[in-house]
């Protein structure tokens, strides 16, 4: 099949037009006409091919990382298997949470997925992972934040916590004031801030700062809810990678007992954490933090993951397609949208593990996987 044939989609076309926290308006079908969604049928003498099934728009990974290994940046070749996988598991919508890795190029490829990227990371010197962030000065923040403002696609991403060694436990990056100003100017370039933290310390210093989301979040507390909750600042669990804490833990307890202790910690509440961010009204959406050292293409394991945690089955599949679509400003399926949807055999509203089997994918309009 190429663009200029009509796809005809038939079945059950969860289109997504409704509330943030539902799949919306639920269709018989569409017409993919030239890489584009339509609500009615082409006119006569163009070839129509039918694909049958449950339709959903291309999958959002809101957290993962192409362009990024365990030793900092990798080559292109790997680069595109990284996006790659995303798409033949469905994903084609990528919000990129940090990557040393110029990436750019992906663009130009109509057969790789849309990457939304906040730029490369921005930690407290020696505070995080070795090449993946610049490592600055709490007087330097403001400045680096509007440098990767500028080259992002509306996000900039800060280190919120990390390790100190001194300490020998999860703390605080950066001093308040640092925050009010860095991420001010990232709002005067008009770019949104998200940060990584895994523990308490920083989420109000963050959030009082103007953050707009916060990655990780699991130390949220009965303290600092309501306040995500007042001001809407977003969370993004990524809870298969939460899942590894009880490893990470083991791999540092001899040098770093206290932090090994939290950190398991962190992971027995994980659940009862997103559970109670979301039942005060806290978005919350899908993301992997693939990349690094977990593998692209997990993003069906994070949906269900997410019910784990008391999402209702059909809020966590909105949490990574419509409602995901919507908060980073990318159509779902709707009249003239791109065709970027994914097809299944079975209604994964009934089965979120179906997500994991998909029967076609369509970016642009055109078969893909």
């Amino acid at each position: 099949m190429t663009e200029s044939q009509v796809i005809h989609v038939a079945g059950r076309v969860l289109a997504g037009r409704g509330a943030a926290r539902d799949e919306g308006e639920v269709l018989d079908e569409i017409w993919v006409i030239d890489g584009r969604i339509s609500l009615t049928p082409p006119a006569s003498g163009r070839a129509v091919t039918t694909v049958r099934g449950y339709a959903l728009p291309g999958l959002v990974d809101a957290h993962c990382h192409v362009g990024l290994g365990p030793e900092g940046a990798v080559d292109d070749a790997t680069s595109e298997a990284q996006a790659a996988t995303e798409r033949d598991a469905g994903v084609l919508l990528l919000r990129d949470a940090g990557s040393p890795a110029d990436t750019r190029w992906i663009d130009d490829r109509d057969d790789l997925p849309r990457i939304i990227r906040a730029g490369r990371h921005i930690a407290r010197t020696r505070r995080y992972i070795r090449n993946y962030a610049h490592e600055v000065e709490p007087d330097q923040l403001a400045a680096y934040v509007r440098r990767e403002a500028r080259r992002g696609d509306g996000w900039v991403k800060l280190v919120g916590d990390w390790i100190d060694r001194e300490r020998g436990d999860l703390a605080a990056c950066w001093p308040a004031e640092a925050l009010r100003a860095a991420i001010a100017a990232a709002h005067r370039e008009g770019a949104r801030v998200t940060a990584h933290c895994f523990a308490e310390e920083s989420l109000r210093d963050l959030v009082e700062a103007g953050i707009d989301c916060v990655e990780h979040a699991t130390g949220l507390t009965e303290d600092t809810i309501p306040l995500f909750a007042e001001r809407g600042v977003a969370i993004v669990p990524t809870l298969v990678n939460i899942d590894t804490f009880p490893e990470l833990a083991a791999g540092g307890e001899r040098r770093y007992p206290d932090w090994a202790a939290h950190m398991r910690r962190l992971h027995r509440r994980r659940y009862a954490t997103v559970g109670a961010a979301w039942d005060a009204g806290i978005p919350v959406f899908a993301g992997t933090d693939a990349g690094g050292s977990l593998p692209h293409g997990l993003i069906a394991r994070e949906v269900v993951e997410l019910t784990r945690a008391g999402l209702p089955p059909s809020a966590a599949l909105s949490a990574a397609t419509w409602a995901a679509r919507e908060w980073l400003g990318r159509p779902a399926l709707t009249e003239g949208a791109p065709a970027d949807l994914v097809v299944y055999a079975a209604d994964p509203r009934a089965d979120l593990t179906e997500l994991a089997r998909p029967r076609a994918v369509l970016l642009r309009g055109r078969p893909v996987a």
